[in-house]
């Protein structure tokens, strides 16, 4: 195994380094890229039903407008494809002109977009849409990129105690994006409401919506651009990591010079050791040849098809949220509220999820994942969504009846809760520890599109699969019911329980360790595959 002193000191003081303020520095600003793509991702499901209401209300019928299937599972899912073209692309734009100089570009993207998906105009309902529909596909490109260029600047940055920590801790602020959005709409649509006050839609259709709420849901897409905006400066700020200077850029000097200024300690730059690292026959191999195959094949089958898995769970629930709140009668039926009101109700539903089931779970793995380690949580949130899963799906007769709401809405949290502390952080950060580093943003990006694949599934195939067998929705076709979805689910988090048995455990070891760049280097001449990366079953499961 490769020892302290065989590795590069740059490296080697990184991984040894006491928690600095650098440190923070690099989780608020890596974290709130996060904060800004979770806040993007998730508003939009606040004001679908809005939009159907500005858009396609027809005043002759009784119930308010809503927007047609086809349109919904366009303006809902249209930016997870963006999402999953750009990690792809920006994971291995990553790998090949570093994080820093990309890290850039996904964030002006993000900015624009957030702007421009606000002033979508048109003539026509369809005209709007499809312009929506355009800006939040490339806002989608955007926050696709700062997946893997997150999680793999923190992780190179981080020293080894408590690397899992802070990677959780960036991804933990995607839970403070999801409550930033259900806060702001509530400010929004509150102000709103007291300046235009509306009667409900039962009493008059058309007074019910007044003009001014198309102004709503364009200033919530806006105002997601300014996170992404204030953290632009210090993102341009931060110097390239020394793993990808060293590892990729071969450029030990450069490496040294940028980490003795962050660490505040002089640094050897070790050109020879680093020239006989990078050349050694395990540090060449790309990621479709057989040596990567060997090494890592399982691996990636692992991150990859765990957060596949975890994606079609957790994004059914969650872009849906309103339409179980609604049929546990938590939100009143349409036409008895004013369309500002039924934004205010959706998204204090939505906020108070947020506040009790999805802040609290991403914070419990920042505190104990270096503790009980990856594997640990990612197999105990699999096994308990599907528990809760099942209690929600068995007795789902009870919960609809009237009295047993609060229960349904506590298994519900208790779901988000553990798949906050569980799989949703562990196969974030996973991908960024276990790859090497010239394929490691790639490898994550592969692993992330792999997730919204399932964040796509799980979003288009329960809007169509949860609809009532004898009374779907207007537009749609029966489906197989809200129960009988639930208990796919359940199985969909089984399989992610097994599929976890592929994944290596990363807790207090360096990433070179992990990847096995550190053995090559040393082994180089002991013939080949002398030096070669942990398989799973080795490794020592906690």
């Amino acid at each position: 195994m490769a020892r302290g002193g065989d590795n590069l000191q740059v490296l080697s003081a990184l991984d040894a380094a006491k928690t600095q303020w650098y440190h923070f520095t690099a989780i608020i600003v890596a974290g709130m890229g996060f904060f800004t793509d979770a806040y993007d991702l998730f508003c939009i499901s606040l004001v679908t039903k809005l939009l159907g209401r500005i858009y396609y209300t027809d005043l002759s019928k009784p119930d308010p407008g809503s927007l047609p299937p086809n349109v919904a599972a366009a303006v809902n899912g249209v930016a997870f494809c963006g999402t999953l073209a750009g990690q792809l692309f920006f994971g291995w734009l990553g790998d090949k002109l570093g994080r820093k100089s990309v890290y850039g570009m996904t964030l002006m993207l993000m900015v624009l977009c957030s702007i421009a998906s606000g002033l979508s105009f048109g003539h026509t309902p369809t005209g709007v849409m499809a312009t929506l529909c355009f800006f939040r596909f490339w806002l989608g490109f955007g926050i696709g990129g700062d997946y893997p260029l997150s999680a793999t600047i923190m992780s190179e940055y981080a020293n080894k105690k408590t690397r899992g920590a802070f990677i959780a801790a960036v991804f933990a602020m995607q839970g403070f994006g999801i409550l930033a959005g259900g806060i702001v709409t509530l400010i929004i649509s509150a102000a709103f409401r007291a300046g235009y006050p509306a009667p409900s839609y039962q009493s008059n259709p058309s007074g019910s919506t007044v003009p001014q709420a198309d102004f709503v849901w364009r200033i919530i897409l806006m105002l997601g651009a300014l996170p992404a905006l204030l953290t632009y400066y210090w993102r341009m700020k931060m110097p390239e990591t020394a793993r990808y200077t060293a590892l990729v850029a071969k450029n030990a000097k450069q490496a040294a010079a940028d980490m003795s200024k962050v660490l505040q300690t002089e640094i050897v730059d070790e050109q020879e050791k680093l020239d006989e690292m990078v050349t050694s026959s395990g540090n060449s191999f790309g990621l479709f040849s057989r040596e990567f195959a060997r090494r890592h094949g399982l691996h990636l089958l692992g991150t990859a098809s765990t957060w596949f898995l975890l994606d079609i769970a957790f994004y059914s629930q969650n872009l849906f949220q309103k339409d179980i709140f609604s049929s546990i009668n938590w939100i009143p039926k349409a036409k008895t509220m004013s369309a500002l009101e039924e934004v205010f109700r959706i998204s204090r539903a939505q906020t108070l999820i947020a506040l009790c089931g999805t802040v609290p779970g991403y914070w419990f793995t920042v505190a104990l994942i270096d503790v009980v380690g990856r594997f640990a949580i990612q197999l105990l949130g699999f096994f308990m969504m599907t528990v809760f899963m099942l209690g929600l799906a068995v007795p789902y007769h009870h919960w609809t009846t009237p009295g047993n709401h609060i229960g349904f809405v506590v298994m519900y949290a208790f779901t988000f809760f553990f798949a906050n502390f569980g799989p949703n952080s562990t196969t974030f950060i996973v991908p960024a520890e276990i790859f090497p580093a010239r394929l490691r943003s790639t490898c994550h990006g592969i692993s992330a599109a792999s997730g919204k694949a399932g964040a796509i599934i799980g979003a288009f195939g329960f809007l169509y699969a949860a609809q009532d067998k004898h009374k779907p929705d207007a537009g749609y076709k029966p489906g197989i019911g809200v129960r009988n979805s639930l208990f796919v689910l359940a199985g969909v988090n089984m399989l992610g329980f097994v599929l976890t048995f592929l994944v290596p455990e990363s807790k207090g070891k360096s990433l070179e360790e992990m990847s096995g760049e550190a053995e090559d280097s040393e082994e180089a001449g002991a013939g080949p595959g002398a030096g070669r990366a942990v398989r799973p079953s080795e490794m020592q499961m906690v």
